[in-house]
């Protein structure tokens, strides 16, 4: 098993420098910055959309561009649970197969993003995809 860490540091007022576990920084704030709440959607979105992208590769698929939102209904009071997120993919290219990028999709949200592994019991997740030939 391995461990990384990540940090929080709180800078002034309601600002938060955060730092990845390779010290990469982001700033945590409003309006100038991430909102707590959506740093997980964020990375819900990031990690399958870069398992997409892996596996779309190595099937040899033509994708030129690969846009991923999520759309998220939260609990009304505190501590506003997340209850449902949409994922939704776009995917631009040439000749794209619609089975493999399904596939795709299929195997990154089951297999490989540990963030989809880590909700999936927590949180209703549904997705969707489409497809723009080029």
């Amino acid at each position: 098993m391995s461990t990384e860490t990540v940090h929080a540091e709180w800078v002034r007022d309601e600002v938060f420098l955060l730092k990845d576990h390779f010290d990469f920084p982001l700033v945590m704030t409003q309006p100038q910055g991430v909102n707590g709440a959506d740093l997980l959607p964020l990375s819900l979105i990031g990690c399958a959309g870069w398992d997409v992208i892996a596996i779309l590769k190595k099937q040899r698929q033509q994708v030129t561009c690969l846009e991923v939102s999520a759309e998220s209904q939260r609990d009304e009071a505190p501590p506003w649970r997340f209850r449902r997120i949409l994922i939704h993919y776009r995917l631009r290219g040439r000749n794209l197969v619609t089975e493999r990028v399904k596939r795709a999709i299929d195997l990154a949200e089951t297999k490989y993003c540990s963030v989809y592994a880590t909700l999936r019991d927590a949180v209703e997740i549904q997705s969707e995809f489409e497809i723009v030939n080029e």
